[in-house]
């Protein structure tokens, strides 16, 4: 089964985030929602371990749960059957998700460069952008960006949803081009949730009339 064959989106969208740090990226898909601009919300947060993020999720009420070892695909499958999840939004997620039959197709990351470069295990926040500028002061780019992409069973593989684009400045430092980043990252990752959800419906009615 293709994501263009799955069945039709609950409205407003279910989405399950996994986390592993400060929660930045649930902030703003929150924010999107409470203003209108994303119709979704969100039932379940899963981290990795304790974290700013899991504490942000049980701040907004939202169930949490805090997973420490691999996600096993059973449990996995279990809470996306439990909360009717749509789809498995990886919002810095550390760690390699199982994907089954139940989740294929929707789980969807966003990285902070513009895959195929400088993705892979291990090649997450200051590490990629660090790779970046060296690779610019090398003369191999001038830009960089960020990638909304579906998730497979590798790092960063799965086939692009989104990019956008930002230059690299020869003053800057990892972090300079970490905020830049992800400044694009929090338009990316909305405008790719709303991309998936229109294209299922779409889908979804086509399906229907055939």
């Amino acid at each position: 089964m293709s994501f263009d064959e799955l069945s039709m989106f609950h409205s407003p969208v279910r989405l399950g985030v996994m986390l592993s740090g400060s929660g930045r990226t649930l902030d703003n898909l929150m924010s999107r929602i409470d203003s209108g601009e994303l119709d979704a919300t969100i039932p379940v947060v899963i981290a990795s371990k304790e974290c700013l993020g899991a504490q942000k999720a049980r701040d907004a009420g939202i169930e949490t749960h805090v997973h420490g070892k691999r996600v096993q695909p059973e449990w996995l499958d279990s809470i996306c059957e439990t909360h009717k999840i749509d789809m498995i939004v990886l919002a810095g997620y550390l760690k390699l998700v199982p994907i089954t039959d139940r989740v294929r197709h929707r789980v969807i990351n966003i990285h902070p460069a513009l895959l195929p470069s400088f993705g892979g295990k291990g090649m997450h926040g200051h590490h990629v952008h660090a790779a970046v500028i060296d690779a610019a002061q090398r003369g191999e780019l001038s830009e960089s960006g960020c990638t909304v992409h579906f998730a497979d069973e590798q790092y960063d593989t799965g086939s692009v949803i989104v990019q956008k684009r930002c230059p690299v400045h020869a003053s800057d430092t990892p972090d300079d081009l970490a905020a830049r980043v992800f400044e694009l990252e929090c338009a990316a990752y909305p405008e790719a949730i709303k991309l998936l959800i229109e294209r299922n419906e779409s889908n979804a009615r086509a399906n229907n009339t055939a």
